[in-house]
Order: structure tokens, then sequence, then C-alpha cells
């Protein structure tokens, strides 16, 4: 792969030609604010906050779907930039409940972040806001499509695992919304409560509902675990407050790994102190289970009981 050279705020870097200005720049440490980017996901440049001033060009260009070119002269903080995104960013906040302080997300939503970054507040008006459309019906998953900014990152990684595709966008125009199958309940989809959903979306519009209540992304602590129910071995964070651990959460998934509703309950049964009881889905509907069943060891401990009987544990 041949190599180019480009200037990004004044700064040159020789860069493989098949980078996007916005992986070329965070090479420079330079952050450009992005809501719809993930390296893992495909590129679709739809929340136009990452746009940059290219010298030579008359319109502001995307910068994850940008690829280098040489002798670029690029600059991600003109005041033509700076006001476009502000301008995104206020448009985001007109449209989204002004919750945060009771928000699961907030320290982590990225809306929040860009938001403070940018000096934008959230602001009266008498224009349309996005309904609130709330789906409670999981005990996995929360899905609140009024703080849904349509990035389509869930959409994406939903996809990514082909016996799923669960999550799609309906409608159009200012009604577009993310549902689920023919736009039926999380509960009634075909949703497995893997939470690859959670893990990517940037904002409050879908959250571990197991988490709720129980830590915010600033207290406690957190360390990075490897799920053992399979061969992938997805991360999660165990998280703890006052010595005690309360949580597990899924990581975002990466290089192949799939994520699953099964290992994710076995490494909380595994870590959590006081895990709640787990659910399981059947014909449509979430019922309270034992954790024998929700990770599929009734038949193994039958077994083990049997043969302890035959066999009595050695002193």
């Amino acid at each position: 792969m041949a190599n180019v050279t480009i200037t990004i705020d004044g700064k040159n870097i020789t860069v493989p030609s098949d980078l996007s200005i916005l992986e070329a720049a965070k090479k420079l440490d330079i952050e450009i604010p992005a809501l719809c980017y993930d390296p893992e996901l495909e590129i679709v440049a739809a929340c136009r906050l990452c746009v940059v001033e290219i010298e030579g060009s008359n319109k502001l260009q995307t910068s994850c779907s940008t690829r280098v070119k040489e002798g670029m002269n690029i600059n991600t903080k003109s005041e033509r930039v700076v006001k476009a995104r502000k301008d995104v960013l206020q448009l985001l906040l007109d449209s989204h409940p002004n919750d945060c302080l009771t928000c699961q997300k907030s320290g982590e939503c990225y809306l929040q972040k860009y938001a403070y970054d940018y000096g934008l507040k959230f602001r009266e008006h008498n224009g349309a806001m996005r309904p609130e459309l709330l789906d409670t019906s999981s005990p996995y998953i929360l899905k609140d499509n009024a703080k849904c900014i349509l990035c389509g990152k869930c959409v994406r990684t939903c996809a990514q695992v082909s016996d799923r595709k669960v999550l799609s966008f309906a409608e159009r125009g200012y009604d577009t919304k993310i549902v689920c199958d023919a736009d039926q309940t999380m509960e009634e989809s075909s949703c497995v409560s893997c939470n690859r959903c959670v893990t990517v979306c940037p904002v409050g519009a879908l959250v571990d509902k197991r988490l709720l209540g129980k830590i915010r992304s600033w207290e406690g602590t957190s360390k990075v675990v490897s799920c053992k129910s399979c061969q992938y071995g997805c991360e999660f964070e165990v998280k703890s407050k006052d010595i005690n651990n309360v949580a597990v959460v899924a990581r975002p998934p990466a290089n192949g790994r799939p994520l699953c509703l099964k290992g994710r309950l076995n490494t909380e049964l595994l870590y959590v102190d006081n895990p709640e009881e787990p659910y399981r889905k059947i014909g449509g509907k979430f019922v309270e289970t034992s954790w024998e069943k929700a990770l599929g060891l009734t038949e193994v401990i039958e077994k083990l009981e049997k043969l302890g009987k035959k066999y009595p544990p050695s002193k």
C-alpha cells in the first residue's frame, strides 16, 4: 500500500493511502467528533458531525468516509467546521429529552460530551420533539426511541450476525425510528438479548436494563474479564461499588466475537455478588427462570447428581 503525505491542522504526517481522514487525524492525537462512526462497522457518514474543511474543496467533507490523498491540507477546526458541528448538535439537542441528570448513560453519552465541548445547551422551543416511544418489555434492554439520534450503529452491528438482523429503520423523515422486526416490542421480536446494540449506542437510546440504578459511569471501579462459555472469549466489564461486584456489562464486539445472552449470564453469575434472577423467552414472552435452565445446565446437573451418588466425592 502506497503512502501519502498530508497536513492536518498544520501538522504533517505520512500515512497509508487507504486511511480515512478521521483515522489519520487519530494518529496525530487530533480528535474529530463523530456519532455514527465505529471502526468495526460499515461507514455510512450519517451524523455529519465529523466534517472537515479540505483546501480546494467548496464543500465540507465527512472525515470518516473521505480517504486521504497526497498533498491534502485539512482543517478540522475552522470557523465553517465548528459552525456546521454546532448546527448538527443543536438540532439533536432540540429533539432530545432533557434528562441528563437521571439518564443511565450520563457521563458516557457522546451527545452530552460533544454538547459540552462546543458549549451548547438545551433550549425551549415550540417545534417537534421525538415521540416518547419507551420499550420496557425486555428485562435485559431498555429501548428509548425518544433519545435515539438515528446514527444506525445498532442496526449495523445487529446485521453483522447473519442469523439475527433484528433491528432496522422504519418510517420516513422526522418519523424515522429504529424498530425490532415488524415494529414489535423487544419481547415479541426475535431479539436474543445479546446486547450488541447496547454496547455501540452513543446515547441513552439503548441501555443495559440490569445496570439501571446500580452504578453510574463515574462511580466505583471496573475490570475486564473474558467469557468462558465458548471459544470466542467475549469481553465484559465487572462493575464494582463499595467493594461489591454489582453488575456485568458487555464490551463492544470485536474480532468476530458475536456476544450472547448465555455468555453474559454465565459471566454475571460468576462475578456479581447478588445477581438478579435470569429470564428466558418462551413463546414470545419473558419468564423468570432458574440459573440452571437459563444456562442450559439442567441435564448436566442431574447427571452430576447421579454420578455423585454412584461415586461419592473423595475426602
